[in-house]
């Protein structure tokens, strides 16, 4: 069921606003990687730790209804897998694109995730630019 209209605005738990701000201090390296080598030069314009309904989302792009998740070894458990898997249909529910990418992909095949980011943002038909030439 799609949840997303023109009117609608994304719920979120107004409690994870502190925690999220915690997050975006404490990113993980494949978090910052993405971050400061990619996603903040991107126009369209991503988000850092941003509450949606009651989970805070790695990255965000309002724009583009996309949600970019890095997953670490934490998320290899079947326990975290499930909850991943609820989590995702309630975002899609919103209307969100949901897409996942390992620790080890954005550390060891970076070029292949922004390539992936820039496919799903063209799959959306959203011109990208980049603030800095020279950029993948």
């Amino acid at each position: 069921m799609l949840l997303n209209n023109s009117d609608f605005h994304l719920p979120y738990n107004q409690k994870l606003v502190a925690k999220a701000k915690e997050l975006r201090k404490r990113a993980t390296i494949p978090e910052q990687k993405l971050w400061q080598e990619y996603l903040r030069f991107l126009k369209p314009r991503f988000l850092r730790q941003r509450p949606i309904d009651n989970f805070i989302v790695d990255f965000y792009c309002a724009s583009c209804l996309l949600v970019i998740e890095i997953d670490g070894d934490i998320h290899l458990t079947e326990e975290s897998q499930e909850y991943d898997l609820e989590r995702t249909k309630i975002l899609e529910g919103y209307g969100l694109m949901v897409v996942r990418f390992t620790n080890e992909q954005v550390m060891n095949h970076f070029e292949g995730v922004c390539a992936e980011i820039e496919r799903l943002l063209i799959l959306v038909n959203l011109p990208i630019r980049r603030s800095l030439p020279g950029l993948i």
